[in-house]
């Protein structure tokens, strides 16, 4: 059986093929430490899961929902971000939850491209984003962002592009993979961008909360509904990453746009899930507060982790991964990721998955303990060791 043109140059996804090597060697006995992978091993509040709990074992919560979701979690997203954004959305008829936001990805893709239409897509930048760019039969448009740039596009070189023929462009900030946070001024001149090419803006933005004082939402740009949608998470925020709640938020013209593809996709989320997720998004201070002092003291090991492979980074990085530039002495991220796997049993991310624009760096995820990280260290150091080892031999010999 052929598949559909459209599946044409989309690959699966580099870490499914890589988890399912690392299965096979932890078969083999090598049990590889992950740190390559952004999924929160600390789990959601505790309030959460007594709602989930609760609110499950009712007879009345199991039926088909609301296609645009429940009105209290709606209500919840509303609050939520008047609260950390200070944004205003109407409950009605500007938010509409998400099966988790990857998802969201997907439908505004599907909803706004057409073959032969383009998307400006970061580089490096979330993978998702360029295949579900192609997947919708759209073109992917790079713009890199560069260290000393401070990743924040090159507004001049995309001024000087051929526009025409685009109408989205997808933006992270904070970035994912490099870490790099958003600011009011760049923001501003994001929206100024999409106004004056008429170009959808798409912001991605599930780690305003990690490591990060200051959460700030592209919607709070004056007049940015008239050219933004924004999607959000509690994926990262609320360790709720395998629950899949997420929001689309902007206009209720682009709201009621994306529905129109969201609806023929899926019946809604389970009720229970929902009014969990509503108190996730009325937890405080205090619960980002505990999650980002564990986050914190993870990022000191991971400073240790690439410091011992000679790899240079800036601290100034916020989200739940490490971005760090590779030695020169290694062609690329991918070299010095696979010799730190098969040599130590230590999976990191190489950067050359997020674009070409990552070759040379490698990111490293927060999403483990302390002992695990200390482990990592340990094995690295033992890995090293042994390579020194090789090496006097060698020359000994000669």
């Amino acid at each position: 059986m052929k598949t559909a043109k459209r599946l044409e140059g989309i690959g699966e996804y580099y870490f499914s093929t890589k988890l399912r090597e690392i299965d096979e060697m932890n078969k083999a006995g090598k049990q590889v430490i992950n740190l390559g992978i952004g999924s929160p091993d600390l789990p959601p509040h505790p309030d959460v899961i007594k709602v989930l709990s609760e609110e499950s074992v009712k007879p009345n919560v199991h039926a088909y929902q609301n296609y645009k979701g429940s009105p209290i979690l709606r209500k919840a997203i509303s609050d939520w971000y008047k609260k950390w954004y200070n944004v205003e959305l109407n409950v009605d008829t500007e938010i509409l939850p998400l099966i988790g936001s990857k998802e969201g990805i997907m439908h505004i893709c599907m909803t706004y491209l057409n073959e032969g239409d383009e998307a400006l897509v970061p580089n490096p930048g979330y993978p998702t984003y360029r295949s579900a760019v192609k997947i919708a039969n759209g073109t992917c448009v790079d713009y890199d962002l560069k260290e000393e740039n401070h990743y924040e596009p090159n507004f001049a070189e995309l001024e000087r592009k051929d526009l025409s023929k685009v109408k989205l462009m997808f933006v992270n900030y904070p970035q994912m993979p490099t870490g790099q946070n958003g600011n009011r001024k760049l923001f501003e001149r994001i929206v100024a961008f999409g106004k004056r090419h008429n170009i959808l803006i798409v912001h991605d933005n599930p780690y305003s909360f990690i490591l990060n004082e200051e959460p700030l939402s592209l919607l709070s740009v004056e007049g940015a509904k008239d050219i933004v949608i924004e999607l959000n998470s509690l994926s990262k925020s609320h360790n709720m990453a395998g629950w899949r709640i997420g929001m689309l938020v902007g206009a209720k013209d682009r709201i009621d746009e994306v529905l129109r593809f969201k609806s023929n996709m899926d019946s809604g989320m389970f009720l229970p899930l929902q009014l969990a997720s509503a108190k996730a998004l009325s937890l405080g201070k205090d619960w980002h507060d505990s999650v980002n002092k564990v986050y914190n003291s993870r990022r000191e090991k991971v400073y240790e982790l690439l410091d011992l492979l000679n790899c240079t980074y800036s601290k100034d990085q916020v989200g739940m991964f490490m971005w760090a530039k590779i030695p020169a002495k290694y062609k690329d991220g991918y070299e010095l990721a696979d010799e730190v796997l098969y040599n130590a049993n230590v999976f990191i991310t190489p950067g050359g998955i997020f674009g070409n624009a990552g070759d040379k760096y490698i990111r490293v995820s927060l999403c483990g303990s302390i002992e695990r990280f200390e482990d990592a260290i340990a094995r690295i150091k033992g890995s090293n060791a042994d390579h020194h080892d090789r090496q006097d031999a060698i020359m000994i010999k000669s």
